[in-house]
């Protein structure tokens, strides 16, 4: 089965959010040298990889809230 909005199980705060979202995603992953399939299946991913991903997308979304917080 395909990954697609219909697939996720949490639902996003701000729908509008999702594109910038899923560029984080493809960002980080190609920072740490993972390739995340075209067809957007992420199913034969190693649970590391996807934990890897997910943690960075984590980190990089606290920074930009303590920025904001910050006032910068």
């Amino acid at each position: 089965m395909a990954q697609g909005q219909g697939s996720r199980s949490n639902q996003l705060l701000v729908p509008q959010a999702t594109n910038a979202l899923d560029q984080l995603k493809y960002e980080a992953a190609q920072e740490l040298g993972i390739a995340i399939p075209q067809d957007g299946y992420q199913g034969n991913m190693t649970t590391k990889d996807n934990g890897s991903i997910g943690g960075n997308i984590t980190r990089r979304l606290v920074q930009l809230a303590e920025q904001q917080l910050a006032g910068k």
